[in-house]
């Protein structure tokens, strides 16, 4: 859908529909008065009434309202004026897009930025409402053998504002966050895709496809022959047992100087999960597709910052395998050789995640990276832990935590901070390897947390376990959700102060 950006009186705009906000108190927005005046009234009549009580989230299609020349006007709760805050908004915003689907207006007039929200500025509110009409539109159907026809009309919507001097704030956050929602796309349709499509030679190509779009984004991909080379037993462990090479991705930004120190993401990229030889349950299975959504949100992290252009360097990479049982897949009581030279002995091949991270968080190394930030559909535990609302976090350096943290409250991408503490590496001491792939049952991603803090001691880390987030595996919200891109966006984007 096309964004832009409208002044001036609403009731004398002439759109499809017109979205207004009222508040719980009867109290009516700036917007909703001058609707109200034009109409004589005809705004408080209906609430009144009692048609509408302004309750949160609440909607109401009127048409035909006297004296306004827009179609349609939607009243929209905004519950009480005195409570109002960002999380609310964005429920707000999820509320009007799923009426206004319903209304199918080609053309619309939103007033919501006019909305007060303590803490955030106009830029803030048009980038969320942005990315929640997208998400409420978005489909998957690049599977469907017949293609559904797209059923909505929707076409544009313009953003009031109250004065031309905010329409140049206005536009460039629409610009922001068309370069966010274009990211978040790109996530949510890589994590859809199923195993037999989106393999990790389909990963590298996409890689590719990226650097020719882009001209600030080039693109390398190791090879399973350099990653024998390089030593990346670990890496190699898991992806000998799929007739699907593995590859490992590197995407670099360049849009700082030269000599800038670069962010580095990196995702787990499993692209269908069997479990190995510890097989998983056959029930489930089926959503291990999503196994590489944190891959999949390094793509759209690097979409989103080459579409915003950032000044500042940025390298992706993706650890892409598939996990496969087969005659020549690793066996629990393998023990196997890390690229850093540390050994590991595999007790759980389905503990595979972080045997591909730990090589790739090695190689990154030779970046002298300013951070790196990892991301993985890492353990169940995370999800037994913190459920699908918050992204579990770990970090060795307070700087990036707390950026983190910052970032996932203004993006409403949230993280809870998770104990790395030495007392939890005990659990993956091996008597017979420098450690093994998994601590036992008790504190499950905690344990996977402080295995990768082994391979990550040279430069400032913080580890994202997105196992509860990134997707829903089941039910009418099946699929890839798009996060963490807003999260990660908002981190990259903090890094430049």
């Amino acid at each position: 859908m096309k964004y832009g950006t409208r002044t001036g009186n609403p009731a004398k705009a002439r759109t499809q529909c017109t979205i207004v906000g009222i508040y719980e108190n009867g109290q009516l927005t700036t917007s909703a008065r001058e609707i109200d005046k034009a109409s004589k009234g005809y705004l408080k009549k209906i609430i009144k009434r009692g048609d509408i009580k302004g309750k949160s989230a609440q909607t109401l299609v009127l048409h035909d309202v006297p004296n306004v020349n827009a179609t349609r006007v939607m009243l929209v709760g905004m519950g009480s004026a005195e409570t109002i805050d960002a999380a609310r908004y964005t429920v707000i915003a999820r509320a009007v897009i799923t009426q206004l689907k319903a209304v199918n207006a080609k053309n619309s007039l939103c007033c919501l930025p006019e909305i007060g929200i303590p803490g955030k500025d106009l830029g803030w509110k048009i980038t969320r409402l942005i990315e929640q009409f997208e998400s409420g539109l978005y489909q998957f159907t690049e599977m469907k053998g017949s293609p559904p026809e797209n059923d909505s009309e929707m076409e544009s919507l313009d953003l009031l504002v109250a004065e031309r001097e905010e329409q140049e704030l206005a536009n460039a956050a629409i610009g922001t966050a068309s370069a966010l929602t274009a990211g978040i796309k790109l996530t949510k349709d890589l994590g859809n895709l199923p195993g037999n499509i989106c393999t990790p030679t389909y990963l590298a190509d996409k890689a590719k496809q990226l650097a020719s779009e882009y001209a600030s984004i080039t693109t390398k991909i190791v090879e399973e022959k350099e990653m024998e080379r390089l030593g990346m037993g670990a890496f190699m462990s898991v992806t000998r047992g799929s007739d699907q090479p593995g590859k490992l991705i590197i995407m670099k930004y360049k849009g700082g100087k030269p000599k800038d120190a670069p962010h580095v993401i990196v995702g787990k990229g499993i692209t269908f999960d069997t479990g190995g030889i510890s097989l998983k349950p056959g029930a489930g299975m089926h959503e291990m597709i999503y196994d590489m959504c944190g891959a999949a949100s390094v793509f759209g992290a690097m979409v989103a910052v080459a579409e915003q252009q950032l000044p500042m360097n940025v390298i992706g990479v993706v650890a892409a395998a598939e996990n496969m049982p087969s005659g020549d897949a690793s066996r629990p009581g393998d023990i196997v050789t890390t690229m850093s030279g540390q050994t590991v002995e595999i007790l759980n091949t389905d503990a595979e995640g972080r045997l591909v991270l730990c090589d790739a968080l090695t190689y990154i190394d030779q970046f002298n990276p300013a951070t790196v930030v990892d991301i993985a559909t890492l353990t169940g535990a995370c999800i037994i832990a913190l459920g699908n609302h918050a992204t579990a976090m770990y970090a060795n350096d307070e700087g990036v935590a707390e950026d983190l943290t910052a970032a996932g409250e203004d993006s409403l991408d949230r993280v809870w901070r998770m104990p790395l503490w030495e007392d939890y590496q005990a659990q993956i001491n091996s008597p017979f390897a420098d450690m093994a792939n998994i601590g036992g049952r008790e504190a499950g991603s905690i344990t996977a947390a402080c295995f990768l803090a082994r391979y990550t001691k040279k430069y400032r880390w913080a580890h994202l376990d997105v196992a509860g987030t990134a997707f829903r595996g089941s039910g009418p919200a099946k699929g890839a959700t798009g996060r963490p891109v807003p999260l990660l966006v908002e981190y990259l984007n903090r890094q430049l102060d």
